[in-house]
């Protein structure tokens, strides 16, 4: 095959569905890696440049379809709330950091085996 006048590449993106529902993927692994790293949900929202509100459905929608708890939150006070991670969710992450890894490793496989023979 020539090579063209432009390198293609290839993209994907993987999310978890539950009955046709999203429970994980990108924009929500961001923001509970965000909060895993000290931010509140509050200051993870500004961060990702979405509302508090909209970053609160996303938790309590993973939340309510898998079943358990992700994020421990404790209500402000003077300095404001906090919140973690539940080990639940720090599992999840790593599980799917696992699995995004795994899938471009064979994506990159197979495109490099159809693009550059």
């Amino acid at each position: 095959m020539s090579t063209p006048a432009f390198k293609l590449e290839v993209r994907s993106k993987i999310w978890l569905e539950t009955g046709g529902k999203p429970v994980f993927g990108r924009g929500r692994e961001v923001l509970l890696r965000l909060i895993q790293n000290g931010s509140s949900i509050n200051a993870a929202a500004k961060t990702m440049g979405i509302p508090y509100r909209k970053a609160w459905t996303y938790i309590d929608a993973m939340e309510k379809r898998l079943g358990f708890p992700l994020v421990n939150r404790q209500k402000g006070g003077v300095g404001g709330g906090t919140s973690s991670l539940t080990p639940e969710a720090v599992q999840m992450l790593d599980k799917f950091t696992a699995l995004q890894q795994g899938m471009q490793g064979m994506i990159d496989d197979k495109f490099h085996d159809l693009f550059h023979e």
